[in-house]
C-alpha cells in the first residue's frame, strides 16, 4: 500500500482509534480537552473538493476534525464549507492577509524569516500595510461567518513570502474579532506532539517555511523567539521519534511509542486513491520541496 493515499489515510485513523485516541476539533481542544486526544488539523490549501473525501471518510468512521479554508479559488467554496460544516466538523479561517496586502512591498532582513522574526516596532512595517492587513482579515472573517461559525483561526505559511502571516498579531489581537484560538499561539507544543504532513513528509522541518511547532517560549506573540522555540527541540514530547512516512506513526502508535495529545495535521491536497494525481503530487511536491530548501538555507 502506498503512502498518502486515503487507504493509507484509513489505516492510520482506524490504528490511533483502536489505541483509544479520541479525535477532536481544534476549538474543543480550547474548551473541553480530553486526556488521550488527536487535534485533527485540515489545511486546505488547494484541492479543495479532495477535503470533502477526508472530511466524509471521517465521519464513516465517527471522527470530527477542524478545516481551515484560504480566501482562494483553489480553497473557498461556499458549498464545500457548508458539507463538511454538516458533517460536524468546525471550519476556521486559514488567513494570509498579512503576505497577501504585502505584495510588492520591501521587506526588512530583520523582520523576515531568514532574520530571526525580530519585530520591532512601525519603523519596520508601514503602518498602512497593517491596515490593510487587518482589513483584508476582518471582512474575510465575515465573508466566512455569513456561511458557518468561525472561532479559531491558523496562519497559512505563504512560504514563497517573506512575510510571516502571524506577524499581524504583534498589532492587533485576534480575541478582539471573536476567534477564541490560534494554533501556534494557543498550544503548549511542550505538551502536544506536533505531526505535520508538510512537504508531503511527516519530517519536513528541512523544507518547511513556516509550518512547525514552538515551545512556550514561542507563544502568546513573542515573535522574536520563534526561533529559539523551534531550536528547543530537547522540550518537545517523545523526542527519539523518527516519523518519515504515515506507516511510521502507524508503527509507532502500534507500539504505544506516542503520547497522549497529539496535533495531527494534514492537507487533503496531498491523499488520493488515484494514480495520476497522486503521481502528479508526488512529482511536484519534491520539486517544491527543493525550492523551499533552498530557502530555509538562504534565509538562516
Amino acid at each position: 500500500m502506498p503512502d498518502f493515499t486515503i487507504d493509507t489515510y484509513r489505516l492510520l485513523l482506524e490504528t490511533l482509534l483502536s489505541k483509544d485516541y479520541s479525535f477532536i476539533p481544534f476549538v474543543q481542544y480550547l474548551k473541553e480537552p480530553p486526556s488521550r486526544c488527536v487535534i485533527l488539523r485540515h489545511d486546505v490549501d488547494d484541492k479543495k473538493l479532495n477535503s470533502l473525501q477526508t472530511a466524509r471518510l471521517e465521519n464513516e468512521l465517527g471522527i470530527r476534525g477542524t478545516y481551515y479554508f484560504r480566501m482562494v479559488p483553489e480553497s473557498f467554496d461556499e458549498g464545500v464549507i457548508k458539507q463538511i460544516h454538516e458533517m460536524g466538523h468546525e471550519v476556521g479561517y486559514h488567513y494570509e492577509d498579512l503576505s497577501r496586502m504585502a505584495q510588492g512591498t520591501p521587506v526588512h532582513r530583520s523582520f523576515s524569516q531568514g532574520g530571526g522574526l525580530r519585530a520591532q516596532g512601525n519603523k519596520e512595517i508601514k503602518g498602512q500595510l497593517v491596515t490593510d492587513a487587518i482589513a483584508s482579515f476582518k471582512n474575510n472573517l465575515e465573508t466566512l461567518r455569513q456561511i458557518v461559525p468561525i472561532e479559531t483561526i491558523c496562519m497559512h505559511g505563504s512560504p514563497m513570502s517573506r512575510w510571516d502571516n502571524r506577524l499581524l498579531w504583534q498589532y492587533y489581537d485576534y480575541h478582539d474579532f471573536g476567534i477564541i484560538g490560534e494554533p501556534y499561539f494557543d498550544l503548549d507544543f511542550n505538551q502536544v506532539l506536533y505531526l505535520t504532513d508538510t512537504g508531503r513528509r511527516w519530517n519536513g522541518e528541512a523544507v518547511s517555511i513556516r509550518d512547525k511547532a514552538m515551545s512556550r517560549e514561542g507563544r502568546k506573540g513573542r515573535v522574536g523567539e520563534w526561533e529559539k522555540g523551534r531550536r528547543g527541540e530537547e522540550e518537545r514530547p517523545t523526542p527519539f521519534l523518527r516519523l518519515r512516512s504515515t506507516f511510521d506513526i502507524i508503527n509507532a502508535a502500534r507500539s504505544n511509542s506516542l503520547p497522549d495529545k497529539i496535533m495531527l495535521t494534514v492537507h487533503p491536497q496531498r491523499w488520493t486513491n488515484k494514480p495520476l494525481p497522486w503521481i502528479r503530487e508526488l512529482v511536484w511536491q519534491n520539486i517544491k520541496n527543493a525550492g523551499k530548501w533552498v530557502v530555509v538555507k538562504s534565509r538562516r
